[in-house]
């Protein structure tokens, strides 16, 4: 399958502002390690293919387990993962996947009880930011890791 059209060509101001977007998230309060799951089981749900790839690159350069990465889409039924991290996937996992009724209220407190207001809000920044990515990266059949060099994730020696 070969890619669609390059959005960062046709859209270059755009593509610009949504990257520094992005950017601002890495600064946010929600650590490395969450953020780095997050990205990878967003990208599992909407089967982005460019994004999974990029950020289990990045998750390994990062020093994730490998096989904390397998157990990724089954997380409720593994122990590697801490109450937290449960936390950050499930709030991941329905903003994603936004239900007809919105979020449920047993969702957000199960989130309140690991995480501040301001860490909720970030981490909502980032699941914006990932789906945002997914959704044109699927839209336009984006190749995985056509951006490894430019991304520095040939050093995760996973080709």
């Amino acid at each position: 399958m070969s890619q669609r059209l390059d959005y960062q060509q046709q859209s270059p101001e755009l593509f610009k502002k949504f990257v520094e977007f992005s950017m601002l998230t890495k600064n946010s309060t929600i650590e490395q390690p969450i953020r780095d799951l997050v990205n990878i089981r967003a990208s599992q749900i909407n089967g982005c293919a460019f994004c999974l790839d990029m950020h289990i690159k990045e998750a390994t350069i990062h020093g994730e387990r490998p096989l904390r990465l397998h157990h990724l889409a089954s997380w409720r039924e593994s122990t590697l993962f801490a109450p937290r991290e449960r936390a950050a996937l499930a709030w991941t996992e329905v903003l994603t996947q936004l239900p007809a009724q919105g979020v449920p209220d047993d969702v957000y407190e199960r989130v309140r009880t690991q995480l501040s207001e301001k860490e909720i809000s970030d981490l909502t920044f980032d699941v914006m930011a990932i789906n945002a990515w997914n959704r044109a990266n699927v839209g336009f059949r984006t190749v995985p890791g056509t951006a490894d060099k430019a991304f520095g994730l040939d050093k995760a020696e996973l080709s």
